[in-house]
C-alpha cells in the first residue's frame, strides 16, 4: 500500500510539474510584451540583412559609375584593366559588407563579438603557418594586378587552361574555356602565362599549289586578291596582307606563305575566313591546288598495237 500511495504522489507531482510547464507555455504565448521584443528582433536581423544588400547594389553602382566617368578622361587606362579593377573592388565590397553584417546580426544574439575576433585573432595566428599557401595566393593576386599581366575579358593561356579570364581575385583565376568550361586555378600556382590580347594577331597561312601552276602569276593574282579585300568582312584585318613567297617545296605540293596582321584575338576569324575566299578566288582564276591522283599502266603483249598506254 506505502508502495502504491508513494506512485500516486509521483504521478500527482508529475502533472502538477506539466500542468506548470502548459501554463508558462500559455502565458509566453500570450505575452504582448514577448511577442513584441521577439518582433523587433527578428525586424532588426531583418533590416540588418536589407541594409548589407543595399549597401552592397549602392557600391557597385557608384563604382561601375566612378569607372564609367574615367573612361570619358583623357587619363584613362586600358578597358581591360578597368574592367579587372571593377570585378576586384565590387568583391571586396562584398566581403567587407557581408562580414560586418555577419558581426551585426552575431550581437543581436548577445554573443560577444570582441571576444571571437581576439580569439579569432590568436586562432589565425596559430593557423598562420599552415596556410602559407594561401598566403601565397593572395601576393600573387596583387603583384597579377599590380603589374597587369592580364585582365578580365583577355585571351589567355594559363598552365593547361587556355581562354578568356572571365573574373580575377587575390585568391583564384577564373578562365571560362573553349567548350564552355570555367577553370578555376589558384594565383599561386600561376606559372607562365601567354596572354594573345594585348598586341596585335598574325595570320600566318600556308596555300598549297600544284606544280603545273605558274607562281609568279598565281602570286600576282592573289596579292590583287589581298589588296581587295572589302573592309566590311575584313574589318579586323590591320594593312594589307603580304604574300611572303614560296614558304616549302614538298612532293606533291608547293607551300606559298601568306601573313596577316590583325587586331588581338582576331587571327582565328580572319583565317578561317581568308581560306574560305581563297579557295572561291582560285577556283574562279584557275589557280589549281594538289589533289591525290591515281596512274594506271597497261602493258600489251606481242603482237598488239604497240603504242603504249597510260591513263590518268
Amino acid at each position: 500500500m506505502a508502495s502504491t500511495s508513494a506512485t500516486k504522489e509521483e504521478v500527482k507531482e508529475n502533472l502538477k510539474g506539466l500542468e506548470k510547464a502548459i501554463q508558462q507555455v500559455k502565458d509566453t504565448l500570450f505575452d504582448v510584451d514577448f511577442w513584441l521584443s521577439t518582433g523587433f528582433f527578428a525586424i532588426r536581423i531583418i533590416l540588418i540583412i536589407a541594409v548589407a544588400g543595399i549597401v552592397v547594389k549602392i557600391g557597385q553602382m557608384l563604382i561601375r559609375r566612378f569607372f564609367a566617368i574615367k573612361l570619358k578622361s583623357p587619363m584613362r587606362k586600358t578597358e581591360r584593366r578597368e574592367r579587372t579593377m571593377i570585378k576586384l573592388l565590387e568583391n571586396a565590397l562584398k566581403y567587407i559588407v557581408y562580414f560586418s553584417a555577419i558581426l551585426a546580426v552575431l550581437t543581436e544574439f548577445s554573443i560577444d563579438v570582441k571576444g571571437l575576433l581576439a580569439g579569432a585573432g590568436v586562432l589565425g595566428l596559430a593557423v598562420g603557418f599552415g596556410a602559407q599557401s594561401l598566403v601565397k595566393d593572395v601576393i600573387s593576386g596583387f603583384f597579377i594586378i599590380f603589374e597587369d599581366q592580364f585582365g578580365v575579358g583577355d585571351y589567355v593561356r594559363i598552365n593547361s587552361g587556355e581562354g578568356t579570364v572571365m573574373e580575377i581575385g587575390l585568391r583564384t583565376t577564373k578562365i571560362a574555356l573553349y567548350g564552355g568550361e570555367l577553370y578555376t586555378v589558384p594565383n599561386g600556382q600561376i606559372g607562365e602565362v601567354v596572354n594573345y590580347s594585348v598586341t596585335n594577331s598574325m595570320v600566318l597561312l600556308d596555300l598549297a599549289l600544284s606544280y603545273e601552276t605558274d607562281i609568279d602569276h598565281a602570286e600576282e593574282l592573289i596579292k590583287e586578291f589581298l589588296r581587295k579585300l572589302p573592309k566590311e568582312r575584313y574589318s579586323e584585318v590591320i594593312g594589307i596582307p603580304e604574300v611572303l613567297g614560296v614558304q616549302s617545296i614538298e612532293p606533291s605540293r608547293i607551300l606559298l606563305r601568306i601573313a596577316a596582321e590583325t587586331e588581338p584575338v582576331a587571327n582565328f576569324n580572319v583565317g578561317r575566313k581568308l581560306r574560305q575566299d581563297l579557295k572561291k578566288f582560285m577556283d574562279l582564276n584557275g589557280i589549281e591546288m594538289p589533289y591525290p591522283r591515281m596512274v594506271i599502266r597497261e602493258e600489251h603483249k606481242e603482237g598488239d598495237s604497240q603504242d603504249g598506254g597510260q591513263r590518268v
